[in-house]
């Protein structure tokens, strides 16, 4: 009788951890869960000066409120601006990347981090921002005049 009680508690057990893991395994567990309409922006060729900007829009597609974390620029020629109350499942929220492009001129690559509290504890993704930046004509001085008349 001992002997069915504990085989009968371990596979209980068993049947209980197997169904925990795959519900974490498809992300099938309650959380907040992140959907952005597009994660990279090209800027194509802008003139020298320019503050680019671009906003990313996402969804909370979990079943809590989504809440980000931490919002950074790998440089600080980028300025990051995003929604900063937790977002309602099904609700949209917006991160908008602001590309100081005074006095870099050439191609530039640059990467925005969102954390945010996902399905699966803390959760990361990455947004792109690229293009060119187009050098400022070179402003000519004025010529001086030695002897005004």
């Amino acid at each position: 009788m001992k002997r069915t009680f504990v085989t009968l508690l371990m596979a209980i057990g068993f049947v209980a951890f197997t169904s925990a893991q795959e519900t974490t395994a498809t992300g099938e567990g309650s959380g907040a869960k992140i959907k952005f309409e597009k994660t990279e922006h090209n800027f194509g060729t802008i003139k020298e000066g320019t503050q680019a900007t671009i906003t990313f829009t996402f969804t909370n597609e979990g079943d809590e409120p989504l809440v980000l974390n931490s919002v950074r620029a790998s440089c600080g020629c980028t300025t990051p601006k995003w929604t900063k109350e937790p977002v309602a499942p099904g609700q949209t929220g917006e991160i908008t990347a602001i590309y100081n492009s005074k006095g870099r001129p050439g191609n530039f690559t640059k990467t925005i981090t969102v954390k945010y509290n996902g399905t699966e504890g803390d959760a990361t993704q990455y947004l792109t921002i690229r293009g060119t930046v187009q050098s400022a004509p070179a402003e000519t001085p004025s010529p001086v005049q030695a002897n005004p008349q």
